[in-house]
């Protein structure tokens, strides 16, 4: 058991992650930088990266903007003191469900057969997207499995 426990805890130091952070240059609206981090130019191309991104950042858009939904919903939270937020999702609700659905599909086609994880950013309080991967190379040790 110790000698797993070790192993667990040596392969949970070579994981590795990069954040790509908010972008706050447009006001407090949320989007996130397009700029391509350095750690990531082996494992993905640049295209895939940006475009998942640029995408990320219209959902976003479309999760803040304001019309006539907003302010019904707006309307009837006040009016029945937002217990109607116990029956009803918001808009904004459900566009961060089909944020997370995204990003789930994006993993699972795009991300998790180069290795990498994408990190849905409201578990990161919405301050950065993170990727996670496997670092096989920590400290200019191959890891090998014994």
């Amino acid at each position: 058991v110790f000698h797993n426990l070790q192993e667990l805890r040596h392969s949970a130091s070579l994981v590795t992650k990069v954040f790509i952070q908010r972008d706050y240059s447009e006001g407090t609206v949320c989007r996130f930088q397009t700029k391509f981090p350095s750690e990531l130019d082996n494992r993905i191309e640049r295209t895939l990266l940006e475009q998942t991104v640029k995408t990320l950042n219209s959902y976003y858009v479309e999760a803040e903007k304001i019309g006539g939904q907003s302010y019904l919903e707006g309307c009837l939270a006040c009016a029945t003191a937002y217990i109607i937020f116990l029956c009803m999702e918001t808009r904004y609700e459900k566009v961060l469900k089909k944020i997370s659905g995204y990003i789930q599909e994006q993993n699972e086609k795009i991300y998790a057969p180069r290795g990498l994880l994408l990190t849905d950013p409201i578990e990161r309080g919405m301050r950065v997207v993170s990727f996670t991967y496997q670092d096989r190379t920590a400290k200019g040790k191959s890891v090998s499995s014994d």
